[in-house]
């Protein structure tokens, strides 16, 4: 048994389903294995700027004895995305003192918990970080708490686009979350049957996406195709809006549709689908909430031992603690190329861009 500690937790970015369940194991872990005091920050620095705390109890949230955080999406502390932050540096500070932590935990992704760091450097906190986002794109680690919930929300928008394209001889585009990175889109449109699977890691053209579907139609008798396309795929050089679209806000799901529309002398139908925000919501799976589970606990045991200014991460299986520095001074982690998954899409005759070992 440690010492008694007031622990603070919040979540901060963009929220996903997984968030609640790390919330719950860290109250759990806390109260029931070293007798702390939990405390959540709503809003995420906004909290400690406020100089506001929810207490978090075991029984706080049970409803005859369920405990609805297990599978409720988003926070029940509430998150922010944007904000100037760093000029408040002084009142977060001050407002941390006051709420007399002892130490945190912040749940976010890599712009979140580069922030956080600062913060915690700062204000010489005990800090450890987990990560979360439905782009999988932080560094160090295999699993992030979210990506799996939202890659199961798309394969089901996928599985039913695919029937009603099947039914009307439609092309239908699906445009999926991932400004920088594609491992959302490469992972529900393997899993979800798409046909085309366009990222921001790898150049594709239009002629040969039209190519692509010509093929599938005049080889294989398909008069239906799905297109996943990830938000921050680049718009390929030799699309008619290309000058227009690269000083201007454009979807890239709608600008695809455009271009496909033109693929040949035949009508093709074709509709653009965003998801949208959609993917960020829902019951968390159950591979999301064992991973947001295990960081918790693993987030907490790192308090215990004395430990600060690191990340849980998952690695070989296993959940390991790695320096935040580490984390924030790599890049993002993108799809790359030559990966397995990217060579089992081509294996599969999913056109997925030019790029050439």
């Amino acid at each position: 048994m440690t010492t008694q500690k007031r622990l603070g937790i919040l979540t901060s970015g963009g929220d996903c389903p997984g968030l609640n369940t790390v919330i719950r194991a860290v109250v759990s872990h806390a109260t029931l294995t070293y007798g702390w005091q939990v405390v959540g920050i709503p809003y995420a620095t906004r909290g400690l700027l406020e100089i506001k705390a929810v207490p978090l109890s075991l029984h706080g949230l049970d409803l005859r004895g369920i405990d609805p955080l297990l599978s409720m999406g988003g926070t029940i502390l509430g998150s922010i995305n944007k904000g100037d932050t760093l000029a408040h540096v002084d009142e977060i500070m001050a407002g941390y003192q006051a709420l007399e932590l002892d130490a945190l935990i912040g749940i976010g992704g890599d712009g979140s918990l580069g922030i956080l760091n600062q913060l915690q450097q700062k204000g010489n906190w005990q800090f450890i970080a987990i990560p979360k986002t439905i782009d999988n794109d932080v560094a160090l680690t295999e699993r992030v708490v979210g990506f799996d919930t939202a890659v199961n929300t798309v394969v089901d928008a996928l599985n039913r686009l695919t029937f009603t394209a099947a039914s009307h001889d439609r092309v239908m585009i699906v445009e999926v979350m991932g400004r920088t990175a594609g491992h959302l889109a490469l992972h529900s449109g393997i899993a979800g049957g798409a046909d085309v699977i366009l990222i921001p890691e790898i150049p594709y053209t239009i002629k040969d996406t039209c190519q692509h579907l010509a093929e599938l139609r005049d080889r294989w008798g398909r008069r239906f195709a799905i297109v996943v396309v990830a938000e921050g795929a680049h718009i390929p050089e030799d699309s008619a809006n290309y000058a227009s679209c690269e000083k201007l806000s454009c979807g890239i799901g709608q600008l695809i549709a455009d271009e496909l529309s033109n693929c040949s002398h035949d009508t093709i139908d074709i509709r653009a689908s965003v998801l949208g925000h959609i993917q960020r919501g829902g019951i968390p799976s159950a591979l999301d909430r064992l991973v947001a589970t295990a960081f918790g606990k693993a987030a907490v045991d790192l308090i215990a031992g004395g430990k600060s200014g690191e990340m849980v991460a998952w690695q070989n299986g296993e959940v390991v603690a790695v320096p935040l520095e580490a984390v924030l001074a790599k890049s993002p982690s993108l799809v790359d190329p030559n990966n397995y998954l990217v060579e089992t899409a081509r294996s599969l005759g999913i056109y997925i861009g030019n790029f050439s070992k």
